[in-house]
This record gives C-alpha cells, structure tokens and sequence, in this order.
C-alpha cells in the first residue's frame, strides 16, 4: 500500500515525492505518462553530446531564499544572468525594451530621464488596463507595441493581444536604464549538471518508486494507495465534464550546428519574421565547452502537448467550475500549471508544492488523536501510588 500516488514527475510532483519520502516517511508511487522524469525542464545529452533542454529553454531564477536553498540539496549552481535580443527593424536589440533598446532603433542619444520623457510622449491614455494590449501600449505607445509585442503574442498565443488578460506582457518590464537582463531576481542560476541530474536526486529515495510510460488511468484500480497528488491537466482527470480547457502548445525543432557559436545571444526573439518565435542556443545557458552547438526553433502551436493555459475571463470561469470540483474531490490534492491553470514559473511551481506539502503535514498532525490530559488530581493519585510501600 502506497501512501500517497503522485502523477506526474515533473517540479511539482517530484518535489512533494521528495518531502513526504524523507521528512514524512511516506511510502511514495510517481508516475509519468513520458518515458522520463523532470517534466518540461528535462535536458539531456544529445547525439552529439551536447546538453539540450528537449522542451525549450527552461531558465532558473527566484526572489525566494527558500525555494533556491531547498533546490540546492539536489545540484551545485551555475551563477547565469539571462539575456535576450529581438530582431527588430533589421537590427538585434535588448528585450525587454530598454535605454539601448530605444537608442539602437531611432538612432538616439537619449539618457535615462530623457527615456523616461519619451515614454510619456508617445504611451496612450488607457483609464482601465485589461487586456495585453492595454499594458504596452500605455506604457511605450503604440509603435513599440507593433514592433515587439503585437506579432509575436499573436503567433505564441494564436490570438491578438487585445483577446488576451493583462497578465500575459504584464510578466515583460520596460526599463529606462541599460539593464539587459531578461530577469532581475535576486537567485539567477542554471543547475550544474542539468536539470535531470537534480531531479534524479530529488527522487532517489528507497521510500520512493518510479514508473515512467505509465498512464494512470491504467494503474488506479491495481496499485492501492491512501492519497493521489495530480499534476496533469486538471479538467483531463474530471474527463472533461465541462469542456476542455485551451491550452498552447509547441513544436521544437533541434539542430546541431558544426560551428562552436550560432547565435549572438543565448535567445533571439523574432517577433516579426518567421513562423517560429524565438530560437535558443544550450550551450550559452549551461556554459558548457563543445566543438559544436546546438539549436532549436520554437513554433507556438493550438495541438499537441498542453504548456500555457491561455489566460482568457471565459477560461478562467471553465477553470472555475473544475476547480470546484477539484475541492470537493476528497483525498486527491491538485498541484502544478497544469492542474491548477496558471501560468506558473517553475520556482512558483516548487514554492507551491512546498506549501502544499506543509497543508498535507498540518493536516496530519491535526488529526492525530490528542494525549488524554492529566487532571491535578490524578497527577497526585498517581505520585501518591507511586510512594506507597510495596505489598
């Protein structure tokens, strides 16, 4: 008998497997449907032996202590600060949209109050931000808006900005000085060894087992368990009772290259040209030293596996009648992007798993049966048996 049944082998699988393995002495079963662990950060050796992340570039970076040093039991660090560049109007420019940014496109001298000006002369009055489009252009105006926001949110979402909640370019800063790192997180770092190699520690625990290509409809009626934590999808487990919840997907297209360095950052967005959105080199974010590189091309896509929940109000109230569901559903804890719709960093990802995980404890503690307290009286009784000579 299982305690507890994980779906999925991913962050928010993998790391509750781990603290209820080694802090709870939990008997554990994850399962994945893939043929392997770590979920969308898998990275692995390709053929050429180049360290390659299957599903994408995956970039570690947190403002939480917590989350970084409870990460840190499983990897050495790789100190790494993002930055990306954007192919607009033939040239290569920072994103986010910065001091150089500006200077680089109009062939400006500006410096940073001056930027500040600009922005202000060319943003749009917005009284009520609510959609994507709203956020950008109120602050950097509309030509900005068409030069780096309205093309590529179009082809990443299949949907113009305008359709979409506020909270999708809300993530991407403007900044009027020459920062150029894509994130300014306090904890920015790529795992040593990679990603796999972390969650490979993460789950080598004898209280832990592992099934990789397994579906879980195919095991619930055969492996007992006590509990199930579900990562996937979350109106997938309830069959789709009110329909399926939209989801982008992506299309990865790798190459290796004969050549030591492609790209003249780690990421180049293509915002404009293209049907792809962006195109990563691996060997930039995991430092490592290779007589090659390799590539790949992102082509957002409506099919294929789920990553985005598409933040959408009709979207968010499907959620909404699942997520009742999901509350009502006894001994089954749903947690991750996927089971609970949102588009979660992976440091969300784990900072939610680790609060689940003290829920779960709490929650045990809180149903252990209380020691019967001892009354005064009883206490003197007992010192009193306790003194009297021995027949």
């Amino acid at each position: 008998m299982f305690d507890y049944l994980i779906v999925g082998a991913g962050f928010a699988g993998s790391v509750l497997a781990e603290r209820l393995a080694t802090r709870s002495n939990k008997k554990v079963l994850v399962i994945d449907k893939r043929n392997h662990i770590a979920g969308n950060a898998y990275d692995h050796y390709n053929e050429d032996g180049i360290l390659i992340h299957k599903y994408g570039p995956h970039i570690f970076h947190t403002n939480s202590k917590d989350v970084f040093d409870y990460l840190g039991n499983f990897t050495d660090w790789r100190p790494y600060e993002h930055r990306v560049l954007a192919s607009v109007d033939g040239q290569f420019v920072p994103m986010p949209i910065n001091l150089d940014t500006i200077n680089s496109l109009y062939g400006l001298k500006l410096n940073s109050f001056e930027l500040d000006q600009f922005f202000e002369s060319v943003a749009e009055d917005v009284p009520v931000i609510k959609t994507s489009e709203d956020v950008v252009v109120s602050k950097v105006g509309r030509e900005l808006y068409n030069k780096f926001f309205k093309n590529y949110t179009n082809k990443q979402w299949g949907l113009d900005p305008s359709q979409l909640d506020k909270s999708v370019t809300s993530r991407v800063p403007t900044r009027t000085n020459r920062d150029d790192r894509y994130f300014t997180d306090t904890f920015q770092a790529m795992p040593l060894h990679g990603y796999t190699r972390m969650f490979e520690k993460m789950l080598d625990h004898p209280n832990i087992k592992v099934m990789l290509n397994t579906d879980y409809h195919e095991i619930m009626d055969f492996i007992p368990f006590k509990e199930m934590i579900f990562t996937g999808p979350v109106d997938e487990y309830f069959d789709f009772k009110f329909g399926k919840l939209p989801y982008r997907s992506l299309e990865f297209k790798h190459e290796t290259l004969s050549k030591e360095k492609h790209l003249v950052a780690p990421v180049v967005n293509y915002p404009n040209e293209h049907a792809y959105t962006r195109i990563t080199e691996f060997k930039a974010l995991t430092g490592q030293e290779h007589s090659k590189t390799a590539i790949v091309y992102e082509y957002p896509q409506a099919e294929g596996d789920p990553y985005y929940p598409v933040p959408q109000p009709e979207n968010a109230e499907l959620y909404n009648k699942y997520k009742k569901l999901a509350d009502e559903t006894p001994n089954v804890h749903f947690v991750g992007r996927l089971a609970t719709y949102k588009y979660y960093n992976m440091d969300q990802v784990v900072a939610q798993a680790l609060t689940l995980y003290k829920r779960l404890t709490d929650k045990e503690e809180a149903a252990k049966p209380a020691r019967p307290a001892i009354s005064g009286s009883t206490a003197l009784v007992d010192k009193l048996v306790s003194r009297a000579p021995k027949a």
